[in-house]
Order: C-alpha cells, then sequence, then structure tokens
C-alpha cells in the first residue's frame, strides 16, 4: 500500500516504522530537515521536505497514485487543510486526519467530503483519556482494551506472590472458576514472551494477558493477583486538554481533585467541572500535596504536558503514600526504564494513537488494533468473511487453523454472544474473531489467513 505521513513527530515517525516493516510504500513529508534525516537513517522510506498541505509538496510525496494520506502534524489545521487538497486535487481515496481541538471535534457535521473531507478522525486525547479510565475502572490492570464493541476485555496485569493461580499450572483456572470462562492470551516473563499451554506455570512477576467477557474482568483478576478494593480518591496533575477531558469522564464516579498551575486555567476548570475540586498550586508543591491528603489518594495522575515533570511529580506522589501513580510519557525510552518501579503504569500517547490509526491500515476488515507492550506485540479484532471453499478459517475448528508462530486466538464473537477460545468452537462467517500476536511482524501472515479466495466473489 502506498501511504503519505505528514508530520515526523512521535506519532508520524512511530507510524512510518510500523508500516514500514510490513513492506508498505511509505512516505513521509515534514517542515523539519532534521527530523526526516533521522527517519531516513534507520528506516527504508522515502522522505519530502516541505508545507505539509501545500498541493506541491503533496505533489512530490507522490498523492496523484497514494492510496491513503495520514496526517498527523502538530497542527489541525493543517492536517484538515491536508485532507481538503488530497481530496480535492489529488482525489486520495482515504484520508486520516488527527484533530485535537475539541471546538472542531464538537461539530461532526464538519467532517465529509462536502465540507472537511476526512474519512477518519483521531483524537489522541480521547484515546488517552479512554484508556486512564478504563485503568481506573479496573484496579489492579496494567493495560485494558475493549473488543467487539465492549463486549470482550483483554487485560494486562501483574502476576502477585500470594495470587491463587501463582505457581499453578493454567489449566486449574478452570477448577478455580468453574462458571467463568477465561483464556490467557499471552505471558511475558523478564522481557520474553511465553505462548501459554495448559501445563504453563504461572510465576510471581509474570505479565499475564487474559481475555474474556467483559463481566467476567474482575473475578479473573482476583485469581492473578492480590484483590484490590475499587478506587475512590482520585488527583489529577494537570489541567490540560487530557486532564480536563478525564476529570469531566470520571468527577460523577469519584472523590476528585485536580491540581493546575494556571489560575486563569483553574477558573475555566472550576466552571467546566461539576464535583471536582479544582486546586491552584504545584503538583511538587510536598505542603500541598501533604495538605490534600496524598497519602490517603487512590490514584495519582501525571497529565501535564512536560515528561520530566511529570515523572518526578508522579514518583514523588508515591513516595508521599498515593497507593497507584499513572504517568504520561511521550518519550519512549523513559517508559521502558520507568514502569513498574516507582511508577505503575507509564502511558505512552502515541502507542495508543498508533494502534488506532493502524485499523484503518491494515488489509482485510479489521475492527480493531491495539498495541502492546510499547509496540513490540499487537491485539487485532478480524471479522471472517467467505465460505468453507473460499476460506482458510470458515467453517473450521479453531484447531484446526494453521496459525503463524507466535499467533492465539482469543476468543470469537458472534453477535451479542462471546465465545472464549477452544479448540471444539468453529468459526463462522461474519464472526468476529480476536487475535493476540507476541511478534507484530507476523501480522501479513495474519491479513494472509483471512483473506477470502475468488470463488468467494
Amino acid at each position: 500500500m502506498k501511504i503519505i505521513i505528514l508530520g515526523a513527530g512521535q506519532v508520524g515517525g512511530t507510524l512510518a516504522e510500523h508500516l514500514a516493516i510490513e513492506q508498505n510504500d511509505i512516505t513521509v513529508v515534514d517542515s523539519n530537515a532534521e527530523k526526516l534525516r533521522a527517519l531516513q537513517d534507520r528506516l527504508d522510506i522515502r522522505t519530502v521536505f516541505g508545507h505539509a498541505s501545500h498541493p506541491s509538496t503533496l505533489y512530490h510525496a507522490g498523492a496523484e497514485d497514494a492510496d491513503m494520506l495520514i496526517a498527523v502534524t502538530n497542527s489541525d489545521e493543517i492536517n484538515m487543510m491536508a485532507c481538503q487538497v488530497a481530496h480535492t486535487v489529488y482525489h486520495t481515496p482515504t484520508k486520516i486526519s488527527r484533530v485535537r481541538s475539541q471546538q472542531y471535534l464538537a461539530y461532526t457535521d464538519l467532517f465529509n467530503s462536502d465540507h472537511v473531507p476526512v474519512d477518519v478522525l483521531i483524537s489522541p486525547e480521547q484515546l488517552v483519556t479512554k484508556s486512564i479510565s478504563e485503568l481506573i475502572a479496573n484496579p489492579g490492570a496494567l493495560q485494558v482494551l475493549d473488543f467487539a464493541d465492549g463486549l470482550v476485555q483483554l487485560v494486562a496485569v501483574r502476576a502477585y506472590y500470594g495470587g491463587p493461580l501463582v505457581g499453578q499450572e493454567l489449566k486449574e483456572i478452570r477448577k478455580h472458576m468453574p462458571d467463568v470462562d477465561t483464556r490467557v492470551a499471552a505471558i511475558f516473563r523478564r522481557d520474553h514472551s511465553i505462548i501459554p499451554e495448559g501445563n504453563t506455570v504461572v510465576e510471581a512477576d509474570d505479565e499475564v494477558f487474559f481475555i474474556a467477557a467483559k463481566k467476567n474482568i474482575r473475578a479473573v483478576m482476583a485469581e492473578l493477583r492480590r484483590a484490590e478494593k475499587p478506587y475512590k480518591r482520585i488527583m489529577i496533575a494537570g489541567g490540560g486538554n487530557i486532564g480536563s477531558r478525564l476529570a469531566e469522564s470520571i468527577e460523577a464516579d469519584y472523590q476528585l481533585k485536580v491540581i493546575e498551575r494556571s489560575y486563569n486555567r483553574c477558573r475555566e476548570l472550576s466552571e467546566q467541572l461539576k464535583h471536582a475540586i479544582v486546586l491552584n498550586g504545584s503538583a511538587s508543591d510536598t505542603d500541598l500535596l501533604a495538605s490534600e491528603n496524598i497519602d490517603k489518594t487512590d490514584v495519582f495522575c501525571a497529565l501535564t504536558n512536560n515528561d520530566e515533570a511529570n515523572i518526578m511529580i508522579a514518583m514523588l506522589a508515591k513516595r508521599m503514600g498515593a497507593r497507584k501513580v499513572i504517568t504520561l510519557i511521550t518519550n519512549q525510552a523513559y517508559v521502558d526504564l520507568l514502569q513498574g518501579d516507582e511508577i505503575d503504569i507509564a502511558l505512552s500517547p502515541q502507542q495508543i494513537t498508533i494502534g488506532s490509526l493502524l485499523t484503518h491500515v491494515r488489509r482485510g476488515d479489521i475492527s480493531n488494533v491495539h498495541s502492546l507492550r510499547r509496540g513490540a506485540a499487537e491485539a487485532i479484532e478480524v471479522i471472517a468473511h467467505g465460505d468453507s471453499r473460499s476460506s482458510k478459517v470458515v467453517g473450521r475448528r479453531l484447531d484446526e487453523i494453521e496459525l503463524p508462530e507466535g499467533v492465539t486466538i482469543g476468543a470469537v464473537v458472534r453477535g451479542s454472544e462471546v465465545l472464549i477460545a477452544h479448540k471444539h468452537i468453529q468459526v463462522e462467517t461474519d464472526d468476529h474473531v480476536i487475535l493476540f500476536l507476541v511478534d507484530k511482524t507476523k501480522v501479513n501472515k495474519v491479513e494472509r489467513l483471512f483473506q477470502v479466495g475468488l470463488s468467494f466473489f
């Protein structure tokens, strides 16, 4: 597929890396020559220097015969105008744009072929807010991902000493929970992946990914780690786009405090939020944290726009007694370095955004793509088409499907019915099949597996 990526920042660069590995024809456009050189030094891609929305720049990038344009510059206006130019001048079939401002997102009627021709809108702030909300709603989870419109969830937890299943084989989970169906999709032990079998023994500190119907998630988590009480008291440091959106989405359900340095922004937040307490001050002020009972806070979220500030205030909050700290970090090297030590969960906005973008880039009828373990693994939801003659999947039992090495099927969703993967289950047309890939380079083989033969047409 020939894809033009506008913007060589963290999202654009990470996306280019993902797509280049999968043998796509990638061109990256940016007005920063240094960023383009850095990308070209490590990736087999084309780069074009220029203003992303100018027709001449898009022409040099190959817009005349591009299959897709993905606009992820730091400017909403440039992203939208680039999609307009690509549509009007070059008739680019698919146009994806990152739009951050709520002022635009509130008017969804703007985005259609008659007005601003954007086929897919991506809002990093909305995606990150949803991710943090899920982590708060599921105490003890490292990652929570929705599939099939929320019917199924894939959850990552760290197995702890004392958990009922630690030190036992996975097949024992059925004895512990005879009325709950679940499947362990993968285990990561000291950064190495393990494809789980019935006789696989769970060890303390294993990062366990399991899949289950949403209603059963908490029951399964209790088997793998000490049960945690539901969170009540939440504190957010940073009242910017993400901090304010998160506060709005959770303030009705929790005792919430928001700390913001800017007095004017505090005034805005106090008018915008109905239940939360808004505090004007610095989240690194130990006196302020102590006076606001940081030691009784269940979750502290560091959501400023500065990585170093987020890291320091999250570590400070943890040392002063916060039960769990979640921090937003854009520098990928920091994420790998910090998570699991003093910082419980380090979230990468670009990795969360990449998954949403890949959903629209993958070949085949793919409903969801989630990037896992900082991009090393993936979970995807594919819709099966065809029949037993034209498909390598439809009409076959799960144990008859020739999956690539390192790929497991976690669940099949048929209408509103959730079928956790067992070898006797047979895939039917229009089933949603949820797969886990510990090696993302196998995604092309998975796409080919679900392709429909000519006899279907």
